[in-house]
């Protein structure tokens, strides 16, 4: 492998937090590293609902501190939350500086819409349901045009390098045709996304596998909640993979939930479908296994205006051969979020020296064990800018290295029966015969393939879904069904898993 020193932060991500980080460590040099040109594979270009911020005149940052803390289901970090939504309108108005075209009211204030568990509209959006895109173009313009910013794009991170304190130094990059590069900088940004591939229905991205997650394990770091997996009530079942959403937006503007016969999945009250997504992915997937189906009914309250106000749902339909102006779209409930990562403060630090940790492949806290609505783009943003700031300040070191191992991947015929059997096993509903299953499995893959990132992660995943004997969030045990009195966080470090009281 060829070696190269970089006098600057180390970023592995194209995404918005990535970004975001890139930006803000100006006018230190800055090396991105994406796994796709940018704006393809990264999902906060996926994302439809907002930025979740106190932004109308009759909100504040304590009402939306309060509404975090409450669907985090006892286990978010109150500090963390408080600081990200302090951070809340700042962040706005930085994206819209970068060009990002929020839409706005007569008066020129930002429009913003109610989404699931929110106690007011509170989620500033971009042409209804388009603002991840919209927003990270504005980004990837603003870093396109940045002299601090080198951009290699179609390479990938394989290892991560260490000293002998276990310092991160740097890491191994691969570029196309297999090329190998060992780049050597003061500190390491992780902000490679999230696990949605390592399930067979999923909204997100299938290349993202909690690959840094499980690399940043293998190096030593602490990983915090892994099994809390947020599944989002309302993919469109289109036979599409991956499964193109319906935001929530369209039911916080009274679309319902409905099955075949015209009834409604969890009650006749106005706000029945606007309960924290765990309770009503586990309706929506409780009425598919019953025979019910599950259906998004949007054609009262969308009806004609459909293209104008969710244009990005729309053409989603069109392209499966619906028209949800006349007719409900078929759901199920599919892997959006994942809660758990890599242990990391508000300004990214992990328990690695050198190794930072942003957006969805990071635990920040902020989100428990069931992130509010729309406030993760917001962290990504927020976080990501207290990221960069601070890993600009890192000092280069000198001395020996170690290179981590490169493991192959995981082929393609193992990748899918891994997939299958984490939605069937590790899904909405879990209990101990399903994990113990899945755990055998990984154990039979890894046997036959190596111990691949993807398998790691997902690993990281069953084992503590395994541990945990309660029901919290969007951690939900069949043979657990109850909630544990006293909150307690998974701390994994390699070889070693033990819970804390939160």
């Amino acid at each position: 492998m060829s070696r190269i020193h970089h006098d600057g932060p180390l970023i592995v991500g194209g995404g918005l937090a990535g970004l975001s980080a890139a930006l803000a460590a100006a006018p230190r040099p800055v090396l991105v590293i994406s796994p796709a040109p940018l704006l393809q594979a990264a999902s906060s270009a996926w994302a439809q609902g907002g930025v979740a911020a106190a932004l109308s005149k009759d909100d504040r940052p304590a009402l939306h501190l309060k509404d975090t803390e409450a669907a985090g289901a006892g286990l978010v970090d109150h500090h963390a939350a408080e600081v990200l939504t302090d951070d809340g309108r700042e962040t706005v108005e930085w994206l819209a500086s970068l060009g990002a075209p929020f839409d706005r009211d007569d008066a020129g204030e930002f429009s913003v819409s109610l989404e699931a568990a929110h106690s007011m509209a509170r989620v500033a959006r971009v042409g209804g349901d388009g603002a991840g895109r919209a927003i990270l173009s504005a980004l990837v313009a603003s870093v396109r045009a940045a002299k601090h910013i080198t951009v290699w794009e179609d390479a990938r991170l394989r290892a991560l390098i260490q000293d002998d304190s276990g310092r991160v130094r740097g890491a191994v990059i691969e570029h196309p045709g297999g090329r190998l590069v060992e780049v050597l900088a003061p500190a390491v940004v992780l902000a490679t996304g999230g696990a949605g591939g390592l399930f067979g229905a999923t909204t997100t991205p299938v290349a993202l596998k909690g690959e840094g997650m499980a690399l940043a394990w293998a190096a030593g770091a602490d990983i915090l909640d892994p099994e809390f997996v947020q599944f989002h009530p309302t993919a469109m079942d289109v036979g599409l993979d991956p499964m193109p959403l319906a935001t929530e937006a369209l039911r916080g503007e009274g679309a319902r939930l409905i099955d075949r016969e015209g009834r409604f999945l969890l009650g006749e009250a106005d706000d029945a479908d606007l309960q924290p997504r765990d309770i009503v992915a586990r309706g929506v997937h409780s009425a598919r296994a019953a025979g019910r189906g599950a259906f998004l009914d949007a054609r009262t309250a969308i009806g004609d205006h459909f293209p104008d106000e969710f244009p990005a749902v729309f053409a989603a339909c069109l392209r499966a051969g619906l028209d949800p102006r006349t007719t409900p779209i078929p759901v199920a409930a599919a892997t959006h979020y994942h809660m758990g990562g890599v242990a990391a403060d508000t300004e990214g630090r992990t328990s690695l020296e050198g190794l930072f940790a942003v957006g969805e492949c990071a635990a920040t806290g902020v989100h428990g064990a069931n992130r509010l609505a729309s406030n993760s783009l917001l962290e990504a943003a927020a976080f990501g800018r207290r990221t960069g700031r601070t890993a600009a300040n890192a000092v280069a070191i000198k001395g020996p290295v170690t290179v981590g191992a490169v493991i192959d991947d995981l082929p393609d015929d193992a990748h899918a029966e891994l997939r299958a059997a984490m939605s069937a096993d590790c899904g909405v509903v879990r209990d101990a015969a399903g994990l113990t299953r899945l755990v055998a499995l990984i154990d039979r893959l890894e046997a036959a393939h190596g111990a691949s990132p993807a398998l790691v992660a997902a690993r990281l995943i069953a084992e503590a879904a395994l541990a945990r004997h309660e029901s919290r969030g969007g951690h939900y045990r069949s043979d657990y069904p109850e909630t544990a009195a006293v909150a307690a966080h998974t701390r994994v470090r390699r070889d070693v898993m033990r819970t804390a009281a939160a």
